[in-house]
């Protein structure tokens, strides 16, 4: 990531020399997340970087306030809506297995939903948020699949596809039910017994196993309540998994190509990186979201703001669609009632960070945090 404007003021107090790379490593990620956790009242965090294709973790804080026991490299965090990022990527394996075809409708694979408003919107309006406007949240007398089903068949569109992008956890956990089901297993087994080994990611969760549940956060409101992920006919494929820094860090790499991988593994990965609509400065990809770089990081602040997850807002179709790209910064972020999560990656220069936090945090915050230490590794490199 090359230095912006916004970019060179941000970082000109962090500056490497190579002969301290690790301690001056340490100071820069330290000077970013310390005064972020002194303003949110943050117990704990911790961050995960890829730089020259070596990962580094750091720990922050406390994964409990009542019991002062420390984050470490094992404590698993609730990552949100980059649980999406999964979803996406099983669908993009199906389509690269000839599973299922992106351009398809959900009722191709889901026939209750044939008939439906559903039969004019497209598996990749779904990945991208621009199905016609679902809700952000489903709504909640919503409990069970047959509830979840009949949800989808009354559903009505404000929009036509394609043309309005709303932010939207209903739409997003379809696609993963549509995937699940071209694959022909229930969506939390593939998961967790197809997606998850491939990717050798050994300490990610949708269900938090018994041996794994003492390093399990606890998640503090903007007013300190604790509180953890309640339970959701949608919670798996929208925003249930919780993950440790080290295994969130290893999806960061596979997703710049450091990792070898089974071949339709590997595509399925990159093919989430294709871009299909344009909104201000921010490309879509399937879930991810993507900056040409170098980006100004009053764009990618913007880009995760409330006025672009809350609100409708209009979109540029890309005809065709952008192949996947190196010399951007790909993000996404991520919350919970009591945790929050950002992962942004520069697959050029193999560069990559993950911050993960048991607060609710402005993404602002975060964004910038993430940004400073980017920025600084860039820097770096440069010199």
């Amino acid at each position: 990531m090359m230095l912006s404007r916004w970019g060179g003021l941000l970082a000109a107090g962090f500056i490497f020399t190579v002969e301290s790379h690790a301690a001056e490593l340490d100071q820069v990620v330290a000077d970013a997340i310390k005064p972020v956790m002194a303003q949110y009242a943050i117990p704990g965090m911790a961050v995960g970087i890829i730089h020259h294709g070596e990962t580094h973790l750091f720990s922050y804080g406390v994964a409990s306030v009542a019991s002062h026991k420390p984050v470490t490299g094992a404590t698993l965090f609730e990552i949100g809506s980059v649980s999406k990022t999964f979803a996406a990527t099983l669908a993009s394996y199906a389509a690269v297995t000839g599973k299922l075809s992106l351009s398809d409708s959900p009722g191709h694979y889901l026939t209750e939903l044939q008939g439906s408003k559903l039969d004019a919107v497209s598996l990749i309006n779904l990945g991208t948020h621009t199905p016609g406007g679902f809700p952000l949240q489903l709504p909640g007398d919503i409990a069970t699949n047959a509830d979840l089903t009949a949800y989808f068949k009354a559903w009505q569109p404000a929009y036509a596809p394609g043309i309005t992008r709303t932010y939207a956890n209903p739409s997003v956990a379809l696609l993963g039910l549509v995937a699940a089901k071209s694959l022909g297993q229930d969506y939390t087994q593939l998961v967790q017994g197809k997606l998850l080994p491939a990717l050798g990611l050994t300490h990610t969760y949708l269900t938090v196993p018994k041996a794994e549940r003492a390093n399990y956060a606890e998640g503090y409101t903007e007013d300190g309540t604790p509180t953890r992920m309640g339970s959701s006919v949608i919670a798996p494929e929208a925003y249930g998994i919780r993950t440790n820094a080290g295994d969130l860090t290893r999806w960061v790499a596979a997703n710049i190509g450091l990792l070898k991988l089974d071949s339709d593994i590997e595509h399925a990965v990159v093919a989430t990186h294709t871009g299909y609509y344009r909104l201000g400065a921010m490309t879509q990809d399937l879930i991810w979201e993507q900056y040409r770089d170098p980006v100004a990081l009053s764009d990618l602040v913007e880009g995760n703001s409330s006025k672009i997850s809350q609100h409708p807002n209009e979109v540029e179709a890309i005809n065709p669609p952008l192949p996947p790209q190196s010399d951007v910064l790909i993000n996404k972020t991520g919350s919970t009632n009591g945790f929050s999560t950002y992962v942004a990656f520069v697959p050029q220069q193999k560069l990559g960070i993950v911050l993960l936090a048991n607060k609710e945090v402005p993404s602002a915050a975060r964004v910038t945090a993430a940004y400073m230490i980017l920025t600084a590794l860039s820097r770096e490199d440069r010199k």
